[in-house]
């Protein structure tokens, strides 16, 4: 539904420039419809909105004027006094926003995480089970399979440093197994483990070789953490930033609202009279 747009515009008087529509001594100009209108519409598709447009306008100052007839006096001056406090509500809210945007500081040093982890570690309880694993989706028929999985399994430097050298060459993989997955990003991620062999991602240290029409995996889980276990700082640290970041948010609202009144006074803008 196209939305009806409110304006000061809308009672200029009508020799200012042609209007295109009126209610009793409200008028619709075209430069209203002009900011009303999509871009890139086709000819007709813009006479269908600027049509339902006009009606629509139409429609609501038709209402408000009667309201204005027909509504009591008491229920116009509490709508009068509820537009003007959401105008003041989004100049101060948008100047508000403004400040803080310039003078809020983003930054999260890992010392200032790990002492909001350390404080809150009961908040940081994991509602479902992470697993740091690695996984390679080969060929069952490689020539070279068994110098893979050597390699795969023992996963030192060098080790690592071939595998990605040649991972090209694999159907999918992930090596990155210092992060924290959830085990049910790992089931969608690799289709030949289901909910029925699921629990062997669960067992720390374990290796598995399971093979289906597209190939066979290789995977290894490293470390596993269940539900209702402390969730790695790692793992919540995009959410520990994020805490930190509003906390320094509503701190710096509140000494902005402070300082502007402080200065209001000092430059005697603002006086409360006794």
């Amino acid at each position: 539904m196209v939305g009806v747009l409110w304006s000061c515009d809308f009672f200029k008087p009508a020799q200012q420039e042609n209007a295109i529509a009126r209610v009793e001594d409200v008028f619709l100009y075209t430069s209203d419809l002009k900011k009303a209108l999509p871009e890139n519409l086709s000819k007709s598709d813009s006479t269908i909105f600027a049509n339902n447009f006009i009606t629509k306008w139409a429609t609501q100052q038709l209402f408000v004027q009667n309201a204005q007839v027909n509504l009591s006096d008491a229920k116009l001056e509490k709508f009068d006094r509820l537009i003007k406090q959401y105008k003041n509500d989004l100049y101060s809210k948008a100047y508000v926003e403004a400040l803080v945007s310039k003078n809020l500081d983003t930054t999260v040093s890992v010392t200032e995480a790990a002492a909001y982890y350390d404080l809150n570690k009961e908040a940081f309880k994991l509602n479902e089970d992470l697993i740091q694993f690695r996984y390679i989706n080969v060929e069952a028929n490689r020539l070279d399979l068994e110098k893979i999985k050597t390699k795969f399994k023992r996963f030192n430097k060098s080790d690592k440093k071939e595998l990605d050298s040649i991972s090209i060459q694999f159907k999918s993989y992930s090596l990155k197994d210092s992060l924290w997955i959830r085990v049910d990003q790992a089931i969608n991620k690799i289709p030949v483990v289901t909910l029925d062999n699921k629990n062997e991602l669960l067992k720390k240290s374990n290796f598995i070789q399971l093979k289906d029409s597209l190939g066979l995996y290789l995977m290894q889980i490293n470390n596993v953490l269940l539900r209702n276990d402390t969730a790695p700082l790692e793992y919540v640290r995009p959410t520990i930033n994020q805490i930190v970041i509003n906390k320094r948010k509503l701190e710096l609202i509140k000494q902005l609202e402070k300082d502007i009144t402080k200065d209001a006074i000092k430059n005697k803008q603002f006086e409360i009279y006794n």
